[in-house]
C-alpha cells in the first residue's frame, strides 16, 4: 500500500512538473515576443535606431527566444517569436504601434 501511494505521489510531481515547464515556457515566449514588438515599433517611429526587424530579432535573442516572423504595417509591428524549453515549444505572437491605429 504504500508503495502505491508513493508511485501516486511521483506521478502527481511529474505530472505538476511538466505542466509548470509548459507554463514558464508560454510566459517567456509571451514576453520575448512583447519586447520584439515594442523593439520594433521604436525603430518604425524613429525612437531606436535600426532596423525594425533587426531589432526585433536581437531583443528576442536577448530574452532566450527565436524571432519567427517580423512584418510591419504602417507605424505598427507584429512579430512571432519561439521558446524551447526541454520537450515545450511555445509560440508567442504580439504587436506595437500607436494608440488608435487601425490596420484595417
Amino acid at each position: 500500500m504504500a508503495v502505491a501511494i508513493v508511485g501516486a505521489v511521483v506521478a502527481l510531481a511529474v505530472g505538476v512538473v511538466a505542466v509548470l515547464a509548459a507554463s514558464v515556457a508560454s510566459q517567456l515566449a509571451a514576453n520575448a515576443a512583447d519586447a520584439s514588438a515594442l523593439a520594433a515599433a521604436d525603430a518604425v517611429s524613429g525612437a531606436a535606431a535600426g532596423e525594425p526587424c533587426a531589432l526585433a530579432s536581437e531583443l528576442a535573442a536577448r530574452n532566450g527566444a527565436t524571432l519567427v516572423s517580423c512584418a510591419i504595417d504602417g507605424p505598427a509591428a507584429s512579430v512571432t517569436v519561439a521558446v524551447g524549453r526541454g520537450a515545450f515549444d511555445a509560440v508567442a505572437t504580439a504587436r506595437a504601434g500607436p494608440p488608435g491605429w487601425d490596420d484595417g
